[in-house]
């Protein structure tokens, strides 16, 4: 198991990975746009792809983003996005360490909390999260979205 960060050039490997993710998600916008924003992602020094690989293949991702704060004794704190494992790789392990590779990363960062948000409800994935060292009952997390 070898975790890292996910290097600019390996793009395609977590989009690909991100199939994973959701069994229906929107369509990527024209290549263009997508490669621009992973530009602007890549080169903000807050923002960390952390990727679990196996024999150079991409297998788990998660993204951690560690955010200034005013409060906390100007403490940052960090929100965690975007979990998946590969389906063939799951059950392995490969998520509970990339999550303790982040949370890692985000304490040497100073950050008092990492706050990750999951929209899935069965229990299975939420015991996982507990195990993971996350409380579902810590905080509740309210969510808006664009009308339309």
């Amino acid at each position: 198991m070898h975790i890292r960060d996910i290097q600019p050039h390996e793009l395609e490997m977590l989009l690909d990975l991100y199939g994973h993710l959701h069994e229906q998600d929107d369509p990527l916008p024209e290549r263009s746009i997508v490669e621009s924003v992973w530009l602007e992602a890549m080169s903000n020094p807050r923002i960390r792809y952390f990727g679990g690989y196996l024999t150079g293949e991409l297998v788990s991702t998660c993204t951690l983003t560690i955010i200034p704060n005013l409060t906390r004794a100007c403490q940052p704190y960090g929100v965690i996005e975007n979990v998946v494992t590969h389906a063939g790789h799951r059950g392995l392990g490969w998520g509970k360490a990339l999550l303790a590779h982040a949370l890692a990363f985000a304490w040497e960062q100073r950050c008092y909390k990492v706050m990750l948000l999951t929209g899935r409800e069965d229990e299975r994935t939420l015991r996982f999260y507990e195990q993971a060292g996350f409380d579902r009952h810590g905080k509740q997390a309210f969510v808006a979205k664009p009308a339309g």
